[in-house]
């Protein structure tokens, strides 16, 4: 099995407990928090690899302001991105 078949298959299955267990306050607050929690997971193994990688520390002046543009607009964007999917779960608590 492909990873892209196993990210398709978690996201479905992720919809389907979703649209099973509507009802349940408290599903849904876990699962804001899983998603926050895995997030803020996803950005600290980011910055472990960045400082793991010595190419990368020693040529981020080559990089350059684009890579940290960019690095900053991935943050920004995953964040705002999660705040915007929790807006509905909010108004209904």
């Amino acid at each position: 099995m492909t990873v892209m078949w196993v990210i398709v298959f978690f996201f479905a299955a992720g919809i389907l407990l979703g649209r099973l267990s509507r009802a349940h306050p408290s599903l849904i607050r876990f699962a804001d928090r899983l998603a926050m929690a895995s997030i803020l997971l996803l950005l600290f193994v980011l910055g472990l690899s960045v400082g793991i990688h010595r190419e990368i520390l020693t040529h981020l002046g080559t990089l350059g302001l684009q890579a940290a543009v960019l690095t900053l607009g991935a943050i920004v964007g995953s964040v705002a991105a999660v705040q915007l999917l929790r807006l509905p779960t909010r108004k209904r608590q």
